[in-house]
């Protein structure tokens, strides 16, 4: 009888900070998570920022994480597709993880069907009402004029400055992100529920929230956000029929 096989999802790994040791120490966990899943993964999903900061120059990359995508592309190379859904923090992407990892990218949320579920599957942010300094922002993070700007500084200028911005975040710095108070107070929830008016989903699967959450919607839709790999090591697994959310201990 053939081994059961699972969709994987999981988001939000931000290597890259707070410092290049503790970086490094939570790759090599992750690396170790995707040893452990490869045998029985039918797809892996990433939701994104898998990186604190990436940024892709026409011949040039950022350094380290070789682990990472060393492994990524063993897993696609033997055949197991990896779904990519930019972030925030790592949304400057052009071909490199297509072309040269076989990663399957996703620069909008998609609906999707699995095993004859209906999925949303996005990052995350700027969904929702709220955080309108961030939509605004975003928009002139996706400006091409932005993005040639950017490009045409000389790569050690030009990561040393995204890198200092970087490490200011909150996060960066150890502090708490903004705690689950209610559903009701959550914003991709409240943006699950507008949407699930227009068409229903079985499930909506987010990251950018680094809080492990499974709520009800309504007629057994659910929202799940994936946690993070920060502070959680959360992680997600779809059977076929159930969703559960999960946590690595290495």
């Amino acid at each position: 009888m053939p081994e059961k096989k699972y969709i994987y999802f999981a988001s939000d790994f931000h290597l890259g900070i707070p410092n290049q040791s503790k970086s490094l120490q939570r790759e090599k966990i992750i690396v170790n998570w995707l040893n452990s899943i490869q045998s029985n993964a039918e797809e892996i999903y990433l939701l994104g920022d898998v990186f604190d900061f990436w940024w892709e120059y026409k011949k040039v990359i950022p350094k380290g994480f070789v682990r990472l995508q060393g492994k990524l592309a063993e897993i696609c190379d033997s055949g197991i597709p990896v779904h990519y859904f930019p972030g925030n923090h790592d949304q400057w992407q052009k071909s490199y993880f297509k072309e040269e990892i076989g990663l399957i990218l996703h620069n909008l949320p998609i609906e999707t069907e699995i095993k004859e579920k209906k999925f949303f599957i996005g990052h995350g942010d700027g969904l929702g009402p709220g955080d309108k300094g961030y939509k605004l922002l975003k928009k002139l993070f996706h400006w091409p004029l932005a993005r040639l700007l950017f490009s045409s500084l000389h790569p050690n200028i030009g990561l040393a400055i995204a890198h200092k911005w970087s490490k200011k975040s909150r996060l960066a710095q150890g502090g708490d992100i903004l705690p689950f108070k209610s559903a009701e107070n959550e914003w991709l929830y409240q943006y699950c529920k507008t949407k699930i008016k227009q068409q229903y989903f079985d499930f909506f699967v987010f990251g950018h929230r680094h809080i492990p959450l499974d709520l009800s919607i309504e007629n057994k839709s659910r929202y799940i956000n994936l946690g993070d790999w920060v502070t959680h090591f959360s992680y997600a697994i779809f059977d076929g029929e159930n969703m559960q959310l999960h946590t690595f201990k290495p």
